[in-house]
């Protein structure tokens, strides 16, 4: 395991984007689940660009487990934003607000809409 991955470090700031990558490989093959894969698909973003994470998002999306999660959508229209696709991010945000009743959520998805305009 990676340096990084240690329990035994103090500084969390030490963790790479690679050893996080490599800890969201290892949970996947620990617990496979939706969520890890999505967790994932944005590790992959951060460390290979919004292009290559989109296409993990979107593999996720398509299975169906998450087609009910906010978090993915959020997670999507975040990427779509990057990347300046802005009418498919405004859509994606506007799927995570759907989906979503808590207050704090609700209020930074309709500030990330609103920004879109």
């Amino acid at each position: 395991m990676s340096k990084g991955l240690s329990p035994s470090l103090p500084n969390p700031a030490s963790v790479t984007s690679d050893d996080k990558r490599t800890y969201r490989g290892i949970q996947e093959e620990i617990h496979p689940s939706p969520v890890v894969q999505l967790n994932r698909a944005v590790a992959i973003a951060m460390r290979d660009g919004p292009e290559a994470g989109l296409a993990q998002i979107d593999a996720v999306l398509e299975h169906g487990e998450l087609a009910n999660y906010y978090l993915a959508h959020s997670a999507r229209a975040d990427i779509y934003r990057r990347l300046g696709r802005t009418s498919e991010a405004r859509s994606s945000y506007e799927k995570a607000l759907a989906l979503t009743q808590q207050e704090p959520e609700r209020k930074f998805l309709e500030e990330r809409i609103r920004q879109l305009k």
